[in-house]
């Protein structure tokens, strides 16, 4: 039984060993993504902290007087007296038919984040959301810089879906038939041979991390597979839809409301916390959409208000303590995979994990030549014994 799975394990990592490899070294780079972006472009996301801001609405206009052609869908704002506040922005499109086309457009390449100082209105930078160095790396780890539904989708979910029988063969093949065998596959015999080395290094810490990868691979395949995602729903008999949010009533001599008059509203559930965003309403009936990430809380845990457009009244919120099981557990699918679940400490877990993950590939592959080598020894003919001819065979005494 053991040569099968360990034939099912080198087969399966044979076809999908360079897609697994390029999944663990993009998604690597994109674990400390804000670390990385926060260092080297710090100018956009930190300024210099002074007593005063103008409101939030003085800031947009200044935006949408220097973006012609862009209207304002949403502000970020970090209750960190050094941040800089983002403000979404999209090209105004001009009402007429559209061709009728089944390719999925790519909203974010058209979206645009502007980065502003809070204190002096001055614009940072400005950064196109599907042009960035991050957002294709991401595009290399979920598509191969395809698109979705694509045949660079259906490549890496699938080579995902092999690593997971790879794993699951490596912990059968793993499995000790004594105590005595156990002690040597928990800890690498670092003096031993180059031979004996490359072994405990692919199985020992294959071991170790086996775990964390599971986990890894798993939540990667729900966000890949609607299958997937649906069963996570069906055993927590949980629905996965959302009530439907409430809808702005229309007042006579209405205006657009401002957003200091929604954080008015808000008072300190907005002064509290760690960070909010605000999603402008795209239509006439559809209110303002208020994310709000408390402090000392894991990022998917986001409580959500309505505000009616016309005038800042609050109209409803959806907190996350309200939400079924189902849609809990989805919400932590994505920190998990991402190890930003519980902030650096995990990040820094999920980076180690991958970084050793690369290491299977180079002594998967020595093993196996290794292994081969022995059984090419073993198919040779003995040849060292003299062989005598019949009239030189010495007597027997």
């Amino acid at each position: 039984m053991k040569k099968l799975f360990r034939s099912i394990h080198l087969y399966l990592s044979l076809a999908a060993g360079i897609f697994i490899i390029l999944a663990c070294v993009t998604g690597s780079i994109m674990v400390f993504e804000d670390e990385i972006n926060h260092l080297i472009y710090s100018k956009r996301y930190f300024v210099k902290a002074q007593k005063e801001k103008p409101p939030i609405d003085e800031l947009i206009k200044y935006v949408e007087n220097h973006k012609e052609g862009f209207k304002v869908t949403g502000v970020k704002v970090y209750n960190k007296p050094n941040r800089s506040l983002e403000v979404s922005i999209s090209p105004i499109e001009k009402e007429k038919e559209k061709p009728i086309t089944k390719e999925p457009q790519r909203r974010k390449e058209n979206q645009f984040t502007v980065y502003i100082n809070p204190y002096t209105g001055q614009i940072l930078d400005l950064v196109n959301g599907g042009g960035s160095f991050f957002k294709k790396v991401e595009m290399l780890h979920r598509f191969l810089l395809g698109r979705k539904g694509g045949v660079g989708h259906y490549i890496m979910r699938y080579s995902a879906t092999f690593f997971l029988f790879i794993i699951a063969t490596g912990l059968v093949l793993w499995w000790p038939k004594s105590k005595a065998i156990l002690k040597q596959r928990l800890k690498v015999k670092w003096d031993g041979s180059t031979k004996r080395l490359m072994h405990d290094l692919h199985v020992v810490v294959g071991f170790y991390t086996s775990l964390f990868l599971i986990i890894i691979v798993m939540t990667g395949l729900v966000m890949s597979f609607n299958w997937l995602n649906k069963g996570l729903f069906v055993l927590t008999h949980s629905s996965p839809q959302h009530s439907e949010p409430p809808k702005s009533k229309m007042i006579k001599d209405f205006h657009i409301t401002s957003i200091d008059q929604i954080q008015e509203n808000l008072g300190s559930k907005l002064d509290e916390a760690q960070e909010y965003s605000i999603r402008f309403p795209q239509k006439k009936d559809a209110a303002f959409q208020i994310n709000v990430l408390d402090k000392n809380v894991s990022p998917n845990a986001i409580n959500t208000y309505y505000a009616n457009q016309y005038n800042g009244e609050i109209i409803g919120n959806l907190a996350f303590a309200d939400k079924n099981l189902g849609q809990k557990i989805r919400s932590y699918i994505k920190p998990i995979h991402t190890g930003e679940v519980y902030g650096l400490t995990t990040k820094i877990l999920n980076f180690i994990i991958i970084l050793l993950t690369l290491t299977f590939p180079v002594t998967g592959v020595i093993m196996w030549l290794n292994r081969l080598k022995k059984q090419s020894q073993k198919s040779k003919p003995i040849t060292s014994q003299k062989q005598y001819p019949l009239k030189e065979i010495p007597p027997i005494h």
